[in-house]
């Protein structure tokens, strides 16, 4: 008798893996599959006697649209938009588009607290000087060249008459005199040996206690470099800070209080259009013909103007070279907002022969250095859309256009649209000094001055943790 053969049900045994041969075989059999369904839709159409290329077109046009719909959807869950639209439908449906004003509010990054200890101290003081100039029931001030921002801005001298040292000169003054000698920053002159201390700490005093220790050791040691080069220059600045303490002083220029007595006859001169030395005479619309004021038939009628009375939230400086003591030019800053630390820049007021001069550069670096020192967060220059060396300025000192202001102004009973620029702190700390202090100064000082800044700044850290472990003992 035979055996009946064992018949193995396909189902009983387990499925082996397919293969990734097999893997293919199937997907193009899938393929070749919904071809034939197309074959089929096409028939339905009677497109099905349409020649090969066209169907084959027909395919690739399915094969495409597929295959972009499978992408999109993949970006949009790898991206997360799937989760995000969950969250909101948790959080009550708040919509991408709408964001709530209150969480964003929160969000913002807070201002440094000496930034704000500054802006506190600087509203303070405007306060004050307001309330001692006029009184506590005052409704109006009075224009003068001496404005709460001016003061603040001029260099400390030491006190005299036994008036207080707000500004911690002779404190500051003994601090720096040891620090510089330790390590002097250049040779000492003979017959001289405490000529750069006293350069050093009288510069550095000067600064005050309210500017950034970075702007103070940049300062006192451009400073010391210049009246240390020889007994000359050490006698010129020992005498000149001891008639005018107050001055702000660079290498080309110094920056004066601007004063009637001092400089009205000269600043007359120089932008009156008249010939002066080897200058020939020009046109004085050339000076004048942007700005709300001038030309000017006489001394008198610029001193009545606005170039020298001041509003309480302006200040003036006069541009004076370094080496003939003759002044260059005047320049202005109004707008002066402590409460939000800006202000605007205005442009300077120089004749047309020395209108690009290094003076005028050097004069501006040092007062957006000063600005910042103090705490400002923004400077603007705000320039007539036509004025082209207004606008050559604030190229070259490193403004930023943000954007232009259609009929800004009414200037001399015509229309002005203005544009304005901008330099924030952040611009000037991570490159635009340093641009600025090599065009004035040149590269070599530049460099020097960057490892100068550091290395003090590392020994004023090592100075103040050794000071606070002997306190602490």
């Amino acid at each position: 008798m035979m055996p009946t053969p064992l018949v193995i049900e396909d189902d009983i045994l387990p499925h082996h893996p397919l293969s990734d041969y097999d893997k293919i075989k199937q997907s193009l059999s899938t393929i070749t599959s919904s071809i034939s369904s197309l074959e089929d839709v096409l028939s339905m159409f009677g497109l099905s006697d349409m020649p090969r290329a066209q169907r084959l077109g027909i395919y690739f046009g399915v094969l495409t649209f597929a295959l972009t719909i499978c992408a999109i959807l993949t970006l949009l869950t790898l991206g997360g938009t799937w989760r995000r639209i969950e969250q909101q439908s948790r959080l009550g449906g708040v919509s991408a588009c709408a964001p709530d004003g209150v969480s964003r509010r929160r969000g913002r990054a807070l201002l440094m607290d000496r930034l704000l200890d500054m802006r506190d101290w600087m509203m303070d003081d405007r306060k004050c000087t307001h309330r001692a100039t006029m009184g506590d029931d005052a409704t109006t001030t009075t224009t003068t060249t001496t404005t709460p921002l001016t003061r603040m801005l001029m260099m400390a001298g030491p006190p005299t008459g036994g008036t207080p040292d707000v500004f911690g000169y002779m404190e500051n003054y003994k601090a720096a005199y040891l620090r510089c000698q330790d390590v002097p920053g250049g040779p000492i002159l003979g017959g001289r040996p405490y000529h750069r201390f006293e350069a050093y700490a009288r510069a550095f005093a000067g600064c005050g206690n309210r500017t950034t220790l970075q702007y103070r050791f940049s300062y006192a040691r451009m400073y010391e470099s210049l009246s240390g080069k020889s007994h000359e220059c050490d006698e010129k600045y020992a005498k000149l800070h001891h008639e005018r303490p107050h001055d702000i002083i660079g290498r080309t220029c110094r920056l004066e209080l601007l004063d009637v007595d001092r400089h009205s006859r000269d600043l007359y001169e120089i932008t009156s259009g008249r010939s002066i030395g080897e200058y020939k005479s020009y046109d004085p619309h050339e000076v004048w013909c942007f700005l709300d004021h001038g030309p000017f038939e006489d001394e008198k009628s610029l001193i009545e103007s606005d170039v020298f009375r001041l509003g309480p939230d302006e200040a003036g400086f006069a541009i004076v070279n370094s080496i003939t003591d003759k002044l260059t030019g005047v320049v202005h800053l109004t707008g002066d907002d402590p409460k939000n630390l800006r202000l605007q820049m205005e442009l300077p007021i120089v004749g047309p022969y020395v209108d690009d001069s290094v003076e005028v550069m050097e004069a501006y670096f040092l007062l957006l250095d000063r600005l910042f020192a103090y705490g400002y967060r923004r400077v603007q220059m705000c320039v007539d859309s036509q004025d082209v060396k207004g606008k050559r300025w604030s190229n070259r000192l490193g403004f930023t256009l943000e954007g232009e202001l259609l009929k800004h102004m009414i200037v001399k009973d015509a229309n002005r649209d203005s544009l304005v620029y901008g330099m924030l702190n952040s611009d000037w700390d991570r490159g635009a000094r340093s641009f600025i202090y090599g065009k004035v100064h040149g590269d070599a000082a530049r460099k020097a001055d960057a490892a100068i800044v550091s290395k003090e700044q590392a020994n004023h850290e090592q100075e103040e943790r050794v000071r606070s472990m002997s306190k602490e003992k």
